[in-house]
């Protein structure tokens, strides 16, 4: 039985994945259809980027370039003028291979004759055998001999970065393929830049994402419209897009939700936000929505709305009545249907072999449990719903739930996207799967914890685990005690160890910055990192410096931490990152650019039985940590 008679179209802004649909829209059509409403969605990320590069995208992106004074040309811009008919012979091939439908021109792309090369490839030069420096292919060592696919994959990467590049300095600065006018929204106290850019007049890729959206309501016809914003990289097309709709059919109504609005708009007071939305719902989208659609149907008070803002009088109003959540067991079966899952683009510009499972390959997301079940990390937005709620659903249902959906899609990759998977519902999971001879490969993140054990890991491993990621952060007991991370260096060494050894590849999430992280930590985190690549537990890492949320338990309680915050400034539109004064006062900046170095090396097997002070530019202290530390943890 229907709840609603609306027509409900869900949409996904710009930029978000090219290789697989951004999930939100698939569990909220899921949800919605099996209530009984008629609901719908599309990627309108994917569709701008298909509509700017094509044939005809890049006469018009050439059009722009001739506007632009020659003296005024930059580098890439001449060399895609000069180049422009084998950019425009090649473009919509190339798209082609990128979503799976022309293997064979591998070949071609792989031979570096048939696609023009601009100053993107300039970055092959990095890639150089340590054994044979003076000569060969540049690619044939980059984490191993890639093949013929691969190596095709990322020369047409470049080959469209190059031509981004193009787009970017000839049309919009803003424009990319993942962050894209991010500056006007990520932790921006202030609505005023963004409604600058709003009210400028629209540029090419403006006018393109405005006849895309007028296309998709035109499809659809729908009388409310959920707009997805998962990261501040999407929130300007959204605007865009919500602009259009309010100027052509201003009687739609426009819901903005999703993980940005989650985490950054809790404290939304900006009236001007609703000259483009008329709503802005928080946290799980299910009991707003329904309550939602109730209130535009007339069946609901605006006072009885669930986690949603509004505008009454001119002022920001924040309704939240108190109705119990959909539970996660009957949230419904994530639909891909509308989303052209045969057009997606199989990218490879990230070398590291787990970072390239991000952007290579069209995977399933799917959720496992909803939350985190440790909720403790300090670094982490532990306050928030998504985090804080922790609920599960039996290891039958989510089977049911992946067999429906490679029945759908005919594709069996899925990505694990919880916080942090549990360790009990994996096993669970595991076999069930292995029971019904249900075959799938899939990945996600854990916890480095004890309970995941040899055996668990080769479990893992036989249901179709082929990589974890997890966050060792500062490899630092001290300091991950500080973090309430719940783990030891020691421990993550055995874990990791374990997963290898299934055969299951290991990333760690590395972190640098945290308060009171001293140059001797430091250091140390690096020693005890090149001896987990050393001893073959982890084959993939990445460090990002920690950044403290206003939702986290640093933002929180600073003073449990030894630092101070640096007072926010007056705003009324959006709060998330929040700066800090450590009196420690190392120079976090300076040791990542070390720590990078380092990893990047260490992944390909270099420096792995040198000094790590070797990788710093100045003068550090000698790493504290025994030189056989991990090994004996291993093997004592």
């Amino acid at each position: 039985m229907s709840v609603s008679s609306l027509r409900v179209l869900s949409l996904i802004p710009p930029m978000t994945q090219l290789n697989t649909p951004y999930p939100s829209t698939a569990y909220l059509t899921g949800f919605l259809r099996s209530r009984g409403v008629a609901a719908f969605q599309e990627d309108l990320a994917l569709a701008l980027v298909l509509r700017l590069f094509s044939r005809q995208g890049l006469a018009t992106l050439r059009e722009h370039v001739h506007r632009i004074p020659m003296r005024q040309r930059s580098d890439c811009m001449m060399q895609f003028d000069i180049s422009y008919d084998r950019y425009a012979a090649t473009v919509d091939a190339t798209i082609g291979f990128l979503q799976g439908r022309d293997a064979t021109l591998s070949y071609r792309i792989a031979g570096r004759n048939y696609l023009p090369e601009g100053p993107r490839f300039a970055s092959l030069d990095v890639y150089v055998d340590p054994d044979d420096p003076d000569g060969g292919d540049p690619l044939a060592w980059a984490f191993g001999a890639l093949g013929t696919q691969d190596r095709a994959r990322h020369l047409a990467t470049l080959y469209l970065n190059d031509i981004a590049d193009v787009l970017r300095e000839a049309v919009d600065p803003r424009f990319e393929f993942v962050r894209y006018a991010e500056s006007l929204a990520l932790s921006q106290p202030s609505f005023e830049p963004l409604a600058r850019a709003l009210a400028a007049a629209p540029n090419w890729v403006d006018d393109t994402l405005d006849a895309l959206t007028r296309e998709a309501i035109d499809r659809h016809q729908p009388q409310l419209v959920l707009i997805s914003v998962p990261f501040p990289g999407a929130v300007y097309a959204a605007f865009r897009i919500a602009q259009t709709i309010k100027r052509h059919w201003p009687d739609i109504k426009i819901c903005l939700g999703g993980g940005y609005a989650n985490t950054e708009l809790r404290e939304l007071a900006e009236p001007r936000v609703f000259d483009y939305f008329d709503y802005v719902t928080l946290d799980d989208g299910e009991r707003p929505l329904l309550a939602l659609m109730e209130h535009i149907e007339g069946k609901r008070g605006a006072s009885r709305l669930v986690r949603t803002f509004l505008r009454q009088d001119g002022a920001v109003r924040y309704v939240n009545m108190q109705e119990a959540d959909v539970p996660f067991s009957e949230v419904g079966t994530p639909t891909w249907d509308g989303l052209p899952i045969d057009r997606y683009l199989s990218l490879l510009d990230m070398l590291n072999p787990m970072h390239r499972l991000w952007s290579d390959g069209r995977w399933n997301k799917l959720t496992i449990a909803h939350g985190c079940y440790w909720k403790k990390c300090s670094f982490c937005d532990v306050t928030l719903d998504y985090i804080s709620r922790y609920e599960t659903a039996s290891a039958e249902l989510l089977v049911d739930r992946i067999e429906a959906i490679i029945a759908e899609t005919g594709q069996t990759g899925f990505h694990f996207v919880d916080e942090a998977a549990p360790p009990k519902m994996l096993k669970a999971l595991a076999e069930e799967l292995l029971r019904r001879k249900v075959s799938i490969s899939w990945w996600g993140n854990i916890r480095f914890e004890k309970s995941f054990t040899p055996e668990l890991a080769q479990l893992l491993a036989e249901s179709g685990c082929i990589a974890i990621s997890g966050g060792l952060e500062v490899a630092s007991d001290r300091l991950l005690k500080l973090m309430k991370k719940g783990v030891s260096v020691e421990q993550v060494a055995r874990v990791t160890h374990g997963f290898a050894e299934a055969g299951v590849l290991v990333h760690a999430y590395l972190m640098y910055g945290f308060p009171t992280q001293t140059e001797q930590d430091t250091v140390d985190a690096l020693e005890y990192v090149r001896q987990l690549f050393d001893n073959g537990c982890i084959q993939s890492g990445f460090f990002h410096r920690f950044a403290c949320t206003v939702h986290s338990p640093v933002g929180q309680n600073p003073e449990e931490y030894g630092v101070k915050l640096v007072p926010l400034p007056k705003g009324d539109f959006a709060k998330n990152d929040v700066g800090f004064i450590d009196p420690t006062g190392t120079d976090h900046e300076l040791m990542g650019k070390a720590l990078n170095k380092a990893l990047y090396n260490f992944m390909h097997g270099i420096g792995l039985d040198g000094d790590v002070r070797g990788w710093f530019d100045v003068r550090v202290p000698k790493p504290k940590v025994p030189r056989h530390f991990i090994e004996r943890a291993l093997y004592q």
